[in-house]
């Protein structure tokens, strides 16, 4: 059986590095939203990329970085993810990352 429905997909883009009270900031983000029932979260953790310093972050041996790129997908309703982008405003958590938001359709396979 199928189901769609539509929701927002926000994507943080962070570095391993980044801090938020003490954790990684990935990490408390994914006990936060869990905490507070927000539908989804993925972390990606990302081989090697640059933002808008221009500076390489890499997992290359020769040139091991500890600041790997991260990306954090959360998929959850218009109201949730605007709620969610207001904690941020008021809190400074996510401090200078970059964040894209859209819509997206999500279809369900089985019960």
């Amino acid at each position: 059986m199928k189901k769609e429905s539509t929701a927002k997909l926000l994507r943080i883009f962070i570095g391993e590095s980044d801090k938020f009270h003490g954790k990684n900031l990935y990490q408390y983000l994914v006990e936060y939203l869990r905490k507070n029932n927000y539908s989804g979260i993925t972390v990606l953790r990302g081989i090697t990329g640059f933002g808008k310093a221009s500076k390489v972050h890499t997992s290359d041996l020769l040139e091991l970085s500890s600041d790997l790129p991260i990306v954090i997908e959360i998929v959850d309703t218009d109201e949730k993810i605007e709620h969610l982008k207001q904690i941020f405003d008021e809190t400074e958590m996510i401090g200078s990352a970059l964040i894209t938001e859209e819509n997206v359709k999500i279809i369900k396979y089985g019960v």
